[in-house]
């Protein structure tokens, strides 16, 4: 019997960009929010919305992670219900068992089920039991020399390259391409190493390498009732370092292809007892749209606002109300993908200097771009200073058309229209990559950017508007014109 609980006040265990984005849900639900902070994040746009703010240590991210000062925080603000975002701490199972302990519900999937699939070896076992196909992989690689053998063996026998990869890793974290046998027995004992410190597991795994695949995910939304359903489909093949640039909805498969996906990711969701908002990632052949299932995120993903611009199913809401023991309300002749959206995620990073983050500076100037099409979902301001010890995320950029070609029209006079002084931003790269001829046609996979590096070389001229714009902040700020005579 699932008993149903009333949620009024929710704690958003989480930073930035994305606490802003699930309290306007919260509120326009006529919740409460509370958030919670680290003293480097003083500043940050989150704490002036909330209904409380906590401050909960002296950080940078340790507290931010700390699930017993997150229960404590949940408890002395008098939340019924802990959101996680997105992030580390979104996908770590002792949060919805602490939640549980302490009679709070979590907004998420059941510990149980995130412990299982974030595990990528489980996760393989529990998809090719619901029939979902797959890349050649190992099991968990043991340690020692027998580990070595194994690594070594499989890669013989399935050619090189192979991928490595941190069982526990997730969001382009833990992974590396071999490219040899030399290179596979120098990277053995690094990957372990490296997935230890950062996932607290030293497993890791061998997966076939498939080169320049698409990357192609599909979001479910599960509630408690075994009910299951999909929201189409994004593109998120444009990356670096494996972590998203771009993301696009839908991706650019024939409908029977994507139909399939579309059972696939539903079939594996009810095997694994899935609750909840998740995805289902796959790589597929750009030649011959064959696919394999990659992994399952259990939790909100960054690029969820390209869904819902298509959708206008609020993946938060349905979150919240799932969470809460409701029956998923939105019946399949609802869920239209009409248009094309594509999400940009502008960072204060430098993308010809290895997208190096430009913390530390001020933005000086910062006007927003708009007009139809256009959704910010951002947590900086003029006079913000770019943190050092978190993300260089400033603000998601969602735009919307009735076709691809319209789409990018969009894109490019919304980043053309968009104003940061102060720190070097993302934006002249997507600038560059707008006007791309392989992008504009919808020609893209995962070693796009490593086979277009033409894009790098745009030009990083002030604009005049910039200039006159800085001049004007000055003169506000200093009361007194530093050019006047």
């Amino acid at each position: 019997m699932i008993k149903k609980r009333r949620i009024r006040k929710i704690l958003i265990a989480n930073r930035g960009e994305i606490a802003l984005r699930i309290m306007r849900t919260v509120k326009e639900m006529s919740l409460q929010a509370a958030v919670i902070y680290e003293k480097p994040d003083s500043e940050s746009y989150h704490i002036r919305l909330a209904d409380d703010a906590i401050l909960i240590g002296d950080g940078p991210r340790k507290d931010y992670l700390d699930i017993d000062r997150i229960i404590w925080a949940a408890g002395r603000c008098h939340a019924d219900a802990v959101h996680p975002g997105y992030g580390f701490l979104s996908e770590n199972p002792e949060l919805p068992e602490a939640c549980q302990r302490a009679g709070i519900i979590f907004i998420g999937p059941p510990a149980h089920v995130i412990r299982v699939l974030g595990d990528k070896v489980t996760a393989r076992a529990i998809m090719e039991k619901a029939g979902l196909p797959f890349i050649p992989g190992t099991d968990n690689l043991p340690a020692g020399e027998m580990g070595v053998r194994a690594a070594r063996a499989f890669s013989a026998q399935v050619g090189y390259p192979v991928m490595l990869k941190a069982s526990m890793g997730g969001g382009g974290r833990g992974i590396r391409k071999i490219v040899s046998e030399a290179d596979l027995l120098a990277q053995l004992s690094i990957a372990r190493a490296e997935a230890l410190s950062a996932f607290n597991n030293d497993s890791i795994y061998l997966e076939k390498c498939i080169e320049a695949p698409r990357h192609v995910e599909i979001q479910i939304l599960a509630d408690q009732y075994g009910n299951v359903i999909h929201l189409g489909s994004r593109d998120c093949s444009i990356q670096r370092r494996h972590q998203k640039l771009m993301e696009i909805a839908p991706a650019d498969l024939p409908q029977d292809v994507l139909e399939s996906m579309y059972e696939k990711a539903i079939q594996g969701a009810r095997e694994a007892g899935y609750v909840n908002a998740g995805t289902v990632e796959f790589l597929v052949d750009p030649i011959t749209n064959d696919f394999w299932f990659m992994e399952m995120n259990t939790r909100l993903q960054v690029e969820h606002t390209v869904t819902e611009e298509l959708t206008m199913v609020d993946i938060v809401r349905q979150q919240i109300r799932i969470a809460e023991g409701n029956v998923i309300d939105i019946p399949a002749e609802r869920v239209q993908l009409l248009g094309k959206a594509v999400q940009v995620r502008i960072n204060a990073e430098d993308p010809k200097n290895n997208f190096m983050p430009e913390g530390g500076k001020r933005v000086e100037v910062y006007q927003s771009a708009g007009g139809p099409g256009v959704r910010l979902d951002g947590a900086v301001y003029q006079g913000y200073k770019i943190p050092m010890d978190y993300d260089s995320l400033m603000v998601k950029m969602t735009i919307r058309g009735y076709d691809w070609e319209q789409t990018i029209q969009r894109l490019k006079r919304a980043l053309e229209g968009f104003l940061i002084v102060g720190p070097k931003t993302t934006i002249p790269f997507y600038l560059a990559i707008c006007d791309e001829p392989d992008f504009m046609a919808g020609r893209f996979d995962t070693g796009y950017l490593e086979s277009h590096t033409q894009i790098f070389e745009y030009q990083e001229s002030e604009r005049e508007i910039a200039k006159l714009t800085k001049l004007i902040a000055e003169i506000h700020a200093k009361k007194t014109n530093p050019y006047a005579f």
